[in-house]
């Protein structure tokens, strides 16, 4: 199954979805919104909803097959909470996640960051970050294989923790066994084929394709 979460970052950074296929669509607080209006159906709108207004909430909530509203003082951010309720709704998803970069740097990193939290780590492989220049996706240990987006130029690898053992391969530039002792980002590698592999012992990666 496929998902795609909407949160609530401007349309204007969405990816170009016509070419992709969802099975079911969720919208985090003005996420909910922006799904309606740009004419896709809302299976479950989560989030406090503290962005919208009374007549704005009221068409999210007569659209929405299922609203889960929270209080506006809460532990986790709206996004947060919309990517936990997802997977407790659909556990076995694909989950797109766009509208969660752009705007406020503190919101991008903590959106960045979500699948270093233990109660994603199980569904660390199923999570992917879109906008309209970058494919974000993450990695637990392990061995790995990649196909290059035909629309993105760059390859980076992101260490989000310090790395064991990093190896790529198959790209412009590689590395053996390196060890990573604090975050670092591989930035500005590049496929040389349609192909690239990498592997690691410890840690959590994510890759991030992109382009100007």
């Amino acid at each position: 199954m496929e998902v795609l979460l909407v949160a609530g970052g401007s349309p204007e950074n969405w990816p170009d979805l016509s070419q992709q296929s969802f099975d079911r669509y969720v919208g985090i607080d003005r996420g909910a919104l922006y799904l309606l209006e740009k004419g896709y159906s809302l299976d479950l709108a989560i989030g406090d909803f503290d962005s919208l207004s009374s007549s704005e909430y009221q068409r999210v909530s007569d659209k929405a097959v299922e609203v889960h509203q929270a209080p506006a003082e809460k532990d986790d951010t709206d996004t947060q909470l919309g990517l936990a309720k997802t997977f407790e709704h659909f556990p076995e998803a694909s989950v797109t996640l766009i509208g969660a970069t752009g705007g406020r740097l503190d919101h991008l990193l903590a959106n960045l960051w979500l699948a270093l939290e233990p109660r994603f780590q199980p569904f660390i492989r199923q999570i992917q970050i879109q906008d309209k220049q970058n494919v974000i996706t993450y990695y637990l240990p392990g061995a790995y294989e990649i196909k290059k987006n035909p629309e993105m130029k760059y390859l980076a690898y992101c260490c989000l923790t310090p790395v064991s053992q990093l190896t790529l391969s198959d790209s412009k530039y590689q590395l053996s066994n390196e060890e990573v002792s604090r975050p670092t980002s591989y930035a500005s590698n590049e496929f040389v084929t349609d192909k690239a592999s990498f592997s690691f012992s410890e840690g959590i990666i994510s890759v991030i394709q992109s382009k100007d």
